[in-house]
């Protein structure tokens, strides 16, 4: 009597290459040394197949089994939960709070400066303000240790560099005009890392029927 293999499919990431959160998952995933079938989308055409898979419509967002993930934290949550070398998730409390920073008041500042024109009720200048608190925290901390929270990278870094680096590209010349050398250093070590290069890769947009683009360990 044959024994009957039965196969699990393989994670789905639905990503959108430019954004923070999708390339954060998309850090973890390559952090963790899993392979996913990595699915780019254009924001403004989203395929139908992505409006079934995530209630919220938006990127990131993982399809395990019966597992939907719709948050960005969440997914690099499950990939690091699968597989740690790194040790990432070894991060004292302050990683958490700086996080939570980064996604909340700051990522808010970020868009009110990079999209202004959205914003005509708000000043610019006072929001740039407020993000560059933020940016000041972090330079205080890596004034301290190489990495955010110590000696090692851990999640917060991998989960905050994104938005730093986005925020940084609003305007380069005068962001690296700031005082902020341990910041630059830090962001510039992220960007110039192989995990980096591999999540930036550039790729096809999916479409229905078309071979899946697998991205992570073995790919």
């Amino acid at each position: 009597m044959t024994q009957e293999v039965l196969t699990i499919p393989r994670p789905i990431l639905w990503s959108f290459r430019r954004c923070p959160y999708a390339i954060r998952a998309r850090m973890a995933v390559l952090s963790a040394g899993l392979e996913v079938e990595l699915r780019e989308i254009k924001l403004k055409d989203k395929p139908q197949a992505f409006f079934q898979a995530s209630p919220s419509a938006t990127v990131p967002h993982l399809q395990a089994g019966d597992l939907n993930l719709d948050e960005s934290l969440d997914i690099m949550l499950w990939a690091l939960g699968k597989s740690d070398p790194l040790g990432l998730l070894d991060m004292p409390s302050i990683g958490e709070a700086l996080i939570a920073q980064n996604d909340g008041p700051f990522k808010a500042a970020l868009d009110h400066t990079k999209y202004s024109d959205r914003y005509p009720d708000l000043d610019a200048r006072s929001e740039q303000a407020q993000a560059s608190n933020f940016i000041q925290s972090l330079e205080t901390q890596l004034a301290k240790y190489p990495f955010l929270t110590g000696d090692g990278p851990t999640l917060a870094d991998i989960a905050i560099f994104p938005f730093v680096r986005q925020f940084a590209h609003i305007d380069r010349a005068w962001f690296e005009a700031q005082p902020w050398p341990n910041v630059i250093l830090w962001l510039d070590s992220f960007i110039q890392s192989a995990d980096f290069q591999k999540a930036m890769t550039k790729v096809i947009v999916w479409e229905e029927r078309a071979s899946p683009y697998l991205f992570g360990q073995a790919s």
